[in-house]
């Protein structure tokens, strides 16, 4: 019989190491909290990188077709507008062998629990997982769920993570704002050409989902005294245009048209990096629960792929489970903690005093940091 693996969490990253696994021929049982499976939130990036992890599971052009690739992108001032850096997409295809696609959450997540489902995986939801002994998960009725391994992609609050540290998650001192908007005639301009204003201590993403009918709004700020994190914290919209008051007539319009829809708030939450993912041979981490980042470089959502796909291509190419983590680790602890460091340091490059002098001498961000070149299916494991 093949190894039994139990991921607890489906999430992005869990579902598609439950699919990838599955694939190769591992016996997955996957538990979720929630009483029905559904990625709740907004939209997420898939730069190619992450893109190459689900041509791995076989769905990439499935993910594309449900998402938005965009041609262009670019970085402007919070005073007039102006643009200061502009992003050629158009040629991501050609360039990294796959593309650039932005996408609403809950459609890339259905698309992976249909991939899960049909390699086999079994799923069960409302499986509240309170603890965990060995390689078994403790249900919070007592049930123990027990395998070979035990995978944590439980998030940023992971139950699994703290066999490895006691360390609560950290308030990064930014919070969230955002909103999914329809594309009408007066925001017709700005879905056209997407991209982020910056400006001192914020910032305003846009970018579109769902055949570019709607726009994903987000709105980043450093605020104190306030660190609540969850998904769907109703906001006070009043806060909002107080926050981007005397911002350009095109940041007011974005402001306009989140206010006028459903806003949500969170607190961004992160980890530190942690030295090591695994415990006796058959404890890991993954996605969030491994290294939990601040959103600053828009790959979150890609390392959970990635580590998803590299976890499974590493443990069918060993002969123990225990080989088999080492070989994923030694794959991808280093590209995650540096992914994490970067995240925090973009955000201090994109709300800086002076937004005018962004792009200025060194460029970073995630395609000039040699992201997009990685590729999960063929890394060494």
């Amino acid at each position: 019989m093949s190894k039994h693996i139990v991921i607890v969490g489906g999430g992005i990253a869990g579902m598609t190491a439950a699919a990838a696994l599955a694939q190769q021929d591992f016996r997955v049982t996957l538990l979720e909290s929630a009483p029905q499976l559904g990625e709740i939130g907004a939209g997420v990036t898939l730069s190619p990188n992450a893109m190459k992890g689900l041509d791995f599971l076989g769905v990439c052009e499935k993910a594309a077709a449900v998402g938005v690739e965009p041609t262009r992108q670019r970085i402007q001032h919070w005073q007039d507008g102006r643009t200061l850096v502009q992003m050629d997409r158009s040629t991501q295809r050609a360039k990294y062998g796959a593309p650039y696609v932005t996408i609403h959450r809950a459609d890339l997540h259905e698309v992976l629990t249909a991939a899960a489902l049909d390699a086999g995986v079994e799923v069960r939801c409302g499986a509240a997982v309170v603890g965990s002994e060995g390689p078994e998960a403790i249900l919070a009725g007592g049930e123990r769920i027990g395998g070979d391994l035990l995978v944590g992609a439980d998030g940023v609050k992971s139950v699994i993570r703290q066999r490895f540290e006691t360390t609560a998650a950290h308030f990064t001192g930014h919070v969230a704002w955002r909103a999914l908007v329809p594309v009408t005639p007066e925001l017709q301009e700005l879905s056209d050409f997407p991209g982020i204003f910056i400006g001192p201590g914020a910032m305003l993403n846009r970018y579109n989902v769902r055949g570019s009918k709607v726009m994903n709004l987000v709105f980043f700020a450093r605020q104190a005294g306030w660190n609540e994190e969850g998904w769907m914290l109703p906001a006070d919209p009043a806060e909002l245009h107080s926050i981007y008051a005397g911002w350009c007539d095109d940041a007011q319009k974005l402001v306009d048209a989140a206010c006028a829809q459903p806003l949500f708030k969170w607190a961004i939450n992160a980890r530190s990096a942690l030295p090591n993912w695994i415990i006796d041979d058959n404890v890991t981490l993954i996605g969030d629960a491994a290294h939990a980042m601040t959103p600053f470089l828009g790959h979150g959502a890609a390392c959970g792929i990635e580590d998803g796909v590299v976890l499974a291509r590493a443990l069918r190419a060993s002969n123990t489970i225990g080989g088999g983590l080492a070989r994923y680790q030694a794959a991808r602890h280093e590209r995650a903690s540096f992914i994490q460091a970067e995240s925090n340091a973009n955000a201090d490059r994109m709300q800086g005093q002076d937004a005018a002098l962004f792009g200025l001498g060194d460029m970073k961000d995630e395609e000039s940091l040699g992201l997009f070149q990685y590729d999960c299916r063929t890394v060494e494991v």
